[in-house]
């Protein structure tokens, strides 16, 4: 299940043996490996990061290191291998690319402390930090562009949640589902860690769901998700005596969001996260898209995995990394109430009729920052001065973003209430606004990577830092001075010279030094060292200064350490509200995008309301139409009318045509449009009207999944039962080619029974797309049924796609023509040419489908209501139960059973 792509390391016995043997720096490293088994140990050694024993061999295999040996313990060559500390970050996320986990173990004191203690003693050394997918922060490591979030998932009493974290920017959600919606929950959040608990992890039930999230599972001990433990550690994460202040969590939910606790607490170290609270997303609120809609609609990523080619890139107009994040997160969830949806349409709309403004708006955030990550990496001490300009950076747009919609407030209307909710956090408190201006007047513009390296807080910042620095860069003019100044006191011509056992000192001829050794203990001018013609003297004041110029550089840096930690303190203290600000540039940045992509596409704002309804005029597929207009061609757009109560159009739409003439660009566009307006975003289209959709399937193509053994037939099965058992009447389908992978006459008695479930039973708006002319007789048996065909015309023996979706079936499937077009040879289309006379000719020997009783009306199967014992099955929570309460249970269900 996600396996990394290298094996785990397996430790040999010798980590969980005595330390018997080992010399001090083994023990050391035996001891830090003991507490991370299963990750890869990089231990520090000077400028190199070292492994040992089978982390260096799984290391070396993964990275293409050299792989050595270093002295023997307990009889046993040591193997070994090593990374430099400047390239760690590229090896790093290499590891973590192939599914590992990376614990970091640093030198923790000055190695020339270490021998102050003596020379066989060993540099304090201890993990700082266990990298995953899941929490990464830096940036050389992070898409900036694309949320990297770790997720959990838990189940209790016949519910399951989903609580996910974005570290880097410090966002937290919670959703509690139906076990059915699970796998649309998960894999709306495309994370790059999942946690499970290692019941679940075993749990046949639940596999699809987490195989499709695409993220890196790990199991976690059953105990860390009880309600209980998992309550207390999410109150120790939040520094809260009680969850109630976040919301009414489910026990699901409660033990997911303490499962990410437990796994914080391990991998940080100790170090807390700046986390927003958790915000509890309603079941309701979100369209669900299951795992293989996703994959077929190509929402945020080809099925090659790429991210270009997909829908999101197509429509991605964003100029910030926060932006395009904010507008992922939009695509990939859009919303299911008709009134949110609007706000955000408002907003859009706003921004599209306000071209001036909105390319200012544009333009100002280009220059912005990512102020999410930047606040994530200080309070978790792996920021720099970098991540300070890039709060102070972020601060100053925002202000500037604020001023340009001063005077934009219509005096009847007002701005449409997302602008509004955005601008009102852009609006910086009394305490940001003093970060932002201590960070002005002391940060310089362009200040260094590490905090370490110093030369980042401006001159006249810190008097005591200018001192220091003027004494580190300049120390011959101050002992130039103090010099001069010591000629004039005393009169005599004095030298100020420096020697490694005297340090700096005044030194004079004997005879001119004679009246200051005659001058007693009143002399500022202290007596040190006699030579035959020499004799040297010290001030005060020189003494002081000797100390002073020896330590300045480590002075200079220690105050801009300190100066640096001051601002991390209040950044870390001000995340919340400095959250806000970065998503509220966010935000305003995806609506100026989306407006942006409207006005380049020529696209429209749909009606989104409560009915049933799915009406399109002139609609087209983004990305396709995309592709064909750089290529230099015309797009042909398609009406589509479906509604889910049958009272205006029909229900169902059997598509039929050839091959290559457009049926699943179709399917995929309707697919698309719906995302598109329930994203809150314009559609490429001359009108759209929709009846808002609860859940979107997508069977459009499908491949095998060979290791666990299923066929393109099996997964199209899979894919389609998942369909007929969970969608509503507000539901919106596409189905193409059902039955195919299979002989004639089975696939067709799937595809029809498949038609008359989803038309009868489902009651969902569907467009279904078949190779079977046969289901065109649908439009006449079913009451809510209607025809389309791919337009294709034959032209001097050669077939002309037309694109076009028409009324009526098509009459013809042009196998034999689209296999010329494909460059079958000419001798094999022929001989294709005359079979297939020949078969349709031979009528006779073909069955009427009317006289197949599969194809009669059928009556509606019977729908029984669950009996006692399934009902009493189902409220039993077998994790709840201790094993008495468990063979009670069991016991009264088989009473339950024999009685009946």
């Amino acid at each position: 299940m996600n396996a990394p792509a290298f094996p785990p390391p397996e430790h040999p016995p010798e980590f969980a043996a005595s330390l018997e043997g080992a010399t001090p720096f083994m023990a050391q490293y035996l001891t830090a490996k003991a507490g991370q088994p299963d990750a890869i140990l990089f231990f520090r050694m000077g400028d190199f990061y070292e492994l040992f024993f089978r982390d260096a061999e799984v290391a070396a295999a993964a990275l293409g290191i050299t792989l050595t040996k270093r002295g023997k313990h307990q009889g046993e060559d040591i193997p070994m291998a090593g990374v430099p500390v400047h390239a760690m970050e590229g090896y790093l996320a290499r590891l973590i690319r192939l599914g590992h986990k990376v614990a970091i173990c640093e030198q923790l004191e000055d190695p020339a402390e270490a021998k102050k203690r003596g020379g066989k003693a060993v540099v304090h050394r201890g993990v700082v930090r266990v990298v995953t997918p899941g929490t990464l922060t830096e940036d050389s490591l992070l898409d900036a562009r694309g949320a990297n979030r770790l997720a959990a998932v838990a189940v209790r009493k016949g519910r399951a949640a989903v609580a996910v974290v974005e570290l880097s920017s410090g966002a937290v959600d919670s959703v509690a589902c139906s076990l059915e919606d699970l796998g649309a929950a998960l894999a709306a959040f495309r994370p790059s860690e999942v946690l499970v608990t290692d019941r679940m992890y075993s749990d046949p039930t639940t596999r699809d769901a987490l195989d499709g999230s695409g993220g890196v599972v790990q199991a976690l001990a059953s105990a860390i998700a009880e309600p209980q433990a998992a309550q207390a550690r999410v109150e120790r994460l939040y520094g809260v005596a009680a969850l109630d202040g976040f919301g009414a969590f489910e026990e699901a939910e409660v033990s997911a969001l303490g499962l990410i606790a437990a796994y914080l607490e391990t991998t940080q170290a100790g170090k807390v996260p700046a986390l927003a609270p958790p915000r509890r997303l309603g079941e309701s609120g979100f369209l669900a898209i299951d795992p293989a809609t996703r994959t077929s609609l190509e929402i945020d990523r080809t099925q090659r995995g790429e991210r270009e080619g997909s829908l999101l890139a197509c429509i991605d107009r964003t100029v910030t990394s926060g932006g395009a994040r904010a507008l992922a997160e939009r695509i990939a969830r859009p919303l299911r109430d008709p009134l949110a949806i609007n706000e955000q349409l408002d907003a859009v709309e706003w921004l599209l009729e306000r071209r001036d403004l909105r390319r200012n708006l544009r333009e100002g955030l280009k220059a912005s920052s990512d102020i999410a990550r930047a606040v994530g990496r200080l309070a978790l001490g792996r920021g720099g001065p970098r991540d300070l300009a890039a709060v102070r950076v972020g601060l100053s747009i925002a202000e500037g973003v604020a001023g340009l919609f001063i005077g934009q407030v219509d005096p009847i209307t007002g701005q449409p209430r997302r602008i509004a909710l955005a601008l009102d956090r852009l609006s910086l408190s009394p305490e940001v606004s003093r970060l932002k201006a201590d960070l002005i007047d002391g940060l310089v513009d362009e200040p260094s990577h590490l905090a370490r390296d110093g030369g980042f807080v401006r001159p006249d910042y810190r008097p005591e830092l200018d001192a220091a620095r003027t004494l580190r860069d300049d120390s011959r003019r101050v002992v130039a001075d103090l010099e001069a100044r010591a000629v004039a006191e005393s009169g005599v011509a004095f030298k100020v010279k420096h020697n490694a056992v005297l340090g700096y000192f005044l030194e004079a001829s004997a005879k001119a030094a004679e009246g200051l050794l005659r001058a007693g203990p009143d002399s500022p001018f202290i007596h040190r060292q006699t030579l035959a013609s020499q004799v040297r003297f010290t001030t005060v004041e020189l003494s002081e200064l000797d100390a002073r110029i020896s330590q300045a550089g480590h002075r200079a840096l220690a105050i801009e350490a300190e100066t640096f930690e001051t601002w991390r303190r209040e950044v870390a203290r001000l995340a919340q509200p400095l959250q806000a600000v970065a998503e509220a540039l966010a935000e305003l940045d995806a609506h100026a995008a989306l407006a942006e992509w409207a006005q380049e596409v020529g696209a429209t704002r749909p009606v989104v309301d409560d009915t049933l309804v799915f009406s399109v005029e002139a609609g087209r597929h983004p990305v396709v139409e995309a592709a064909v207009k750089a290529a230099g061609d015309p797009y042909t757009p398609n009406n589509a009318r479906l509604d889910g109560s049958g009272s205006d159009c029909a229900r169902l739409a059997i598509v039929t045509g050839p091959n290559m003439a457009g049926k699943s660009t179709f399917l995929r566009q309707n697919a698309l449009l719906v995302i598109l307006a329930q994203a809150g975003a314009f559609v490429p289209a001359r009108s759209m009207r929709l009846g808002v959709v609860d859940r979107l399937f997508s069977r459009v193509g499908a491949g095998d999944d060979l290791a666990r053994g299923r066929s393109t037939f099996m997964m199209e099965m899979v894919e389609t039962a998942a369909i007929l058992t969970q969608a509503t009447p507000r539901s919106f389908v596409v189905l193409d080619e059902i039955g195919r992978g299979t002989a004639t006459y089975d696939g067709l008695a799937i595809a029809w029974a498949t038609a008359e479930a989803l038309h009868d039973v489902n009651r969902a708006r569907t467009l279904f797309a078949t190779h079977y002319h046969e289901l065109a007789q649908l439009e006449t048996r079913l009451d809510h049924v209607c025809n389309l065909s791919m337009v294709a015309k034959e032209w001097n023996g050669d077939l002309v796609f037309l694109h076009e979706a028409a009324p009526g079936a098509a009459d013809r499937s042009y196998g034999v023509q689209v296999a010329k077009l494909a460059g079958v040879p000419g001798a094999v289309v022929a001989r294709a040419r005359s079979v297939l006379e020949r078969l349709e000719g031979e009528k006779a020997a073909t069955a009427r489908l009317d006289d197949l009783p599969l194809f009669a009306l059928a009556e509606p199967a019977p729908v029984f209501a669950p009996s006692a014992v399934e009902t009493a099955l189902g409220a039993v929570d077998p994790d709840a139960l201790t094993p008495r309460e468990a063979l009670e249970a069991l016991y009264r269900l088989k009473g339950m059973l024999t009685s009946r």
